[in-house]
Formats: C-alpha cells, sequence, structure tokens
C-alpha cells in the first residue's frame, strides 16, 4: 500500500476539520491504516486550521513531515501558501480560489499576495496547482460550508479509491439534513478535475 500524506490548511469556519475527518474515514474503508492530527489556532476567531491525515500500509505517526506531503488542500489561498515546505517534490496542491484578509491586511499594514506570486510559491515544489473555485461553487449550491466537501470531490479525482466508498462516508459523516447538499458538493468537485 502506497504511503500517502496529506496536508489540509484552512481557517476557523471553513469545515476543514469534517473534511480531514472524511479524508481519514476513507482511508479506512480503503483498508489504510490511517492516523490524524489537527493543529487549531484561535480556529473560532477565523484563526488557522492545519490537519494532518496520513494513509498506508502501517503508519506511526500522525503529524507529516517536511518535504513528505503528496496533497496539500488550501481552503483559502494564503494558507495554502504557508507550507510549500512541507510537500514533496512531486506533490500537488489543491487550492480553493479564495481570499480572507488576515487582521494585518485590513489594517493596512500588510498586503496579500497575489495569485500568481502564490502559484510561484507552490510550484517551488508542487509538480500541479489545481485552483477550485470552491467557495463560488458552494454558494450556488446554496451553502458555502460544503466548500470542504467541494474541494474532497476534486481530490478525489487526484487520490482515486472508489467513488461509491466516498459517497459513502459522506453520508454517514455528514448530518442527515445536509446529506444531498454535501453529495452535490462531492460532484461538483469531482468535475472540476474529471
Amino acid at each position: 500500500m502506497k504511503k500517502t500524506d496529506f496536508l489540509m490548511a484552512g481557517v476557523g469556519g471553513q469545515g476543514t476539520i469534517l473534511a480531514s475527518n472524511i479524508l481519514a474515514e476513507v482511508g479506512l474503508h480503503l483498508g489504510y491504516d490511517v492516523k490524524k492530527a489537527e493543529v487549531h489556532g484561535m480556529a473560532q476567531r477565523g484563526g488557522q486550521v492545519d490537519s494532518h491525515v496520513r494513509w498506508g500500509e502501517k503508519v506511526y505517526s500522525p503529524l507529516v513531515e517536511e518535504n513528505s506531503v503528496d496533497y496539500i488542500v488550501g481552503f483559502e489561498m494564503l494558507e495554502a501558501a504557508r507550507f510549500p515546505h512541507f510537500m514533496k517534490k512531486d506533490g500537488v496542491a489543491v487550492v480553493n480560489d479564495y481570499r480572507i484578509n488576515p487582521p494585518l491586511v485590513n489594517l493596512g499594514k500588510a498586503s496579500y499576495p497575489s495569485k500568481e506570486d502564490i502559484e510561484s510559491l507552490l510550484l517551488t515544489r508542487a509538480e500541479k496547482v489545481y485552483w477550485i473555485e470552491g467557495t463560488k461553487i458552494a454558494g450556488e449550491l446554496g451553502n458555502p460550508a460544503v466548500v470542504g466537501v467541494v474541494l474532497l470531490g476534486a481530490l478525489s479525482n487526484l487520490v482515486g479509491g472508489d467513488k461509491e466508498v466516498w459517497l459513502e462516508v459522506i453520508g454517514k459523516m455528514v448530518p442527515p439534513k445536509f446529506v444531498d447538499l454535501n453529495l452535490e458538493a462531492f460532484a461538483a468537485g469531482r468535475q472540476v478535475t474529471a
């Protein structure tokens, strides 16, 4: 079984933790040993949230190491840009084309880098960067909170695994009244990287 390391990076309230829980559960359903860890930085106030998910035949540590991540999933552009040093040389970045200005940017004391600068930074390590209009897609579906499942849909085409496993896990892990919406969000994300 191929070891696969994921790093999911976002800010509080974007659904990073739910998405990483779904990703971990999918790995278990696919027969992998799975470990997961999160770092919350004032997450309830829009602070940084990073989640490490590792799949493999035998995984000993939940934390990914620098130069080892196969997939970075950025829920916000600048958050994705914080982690290229964790990516393998041929890694892949799946990035929500969405920005949330940090407080210093809002105060005029810092500037937000351009999308092109962020992509250039990611491409110092990544083989490919997929820009996903996840927040826009989720909004069009009626609920921006499903952005994480849109990103998982895009990721699922790249990672593989039976589509039905992904759908089953999502169906079990989201509240019943939101299952249909999340399944639509997953399908919309898959179309982006199909």
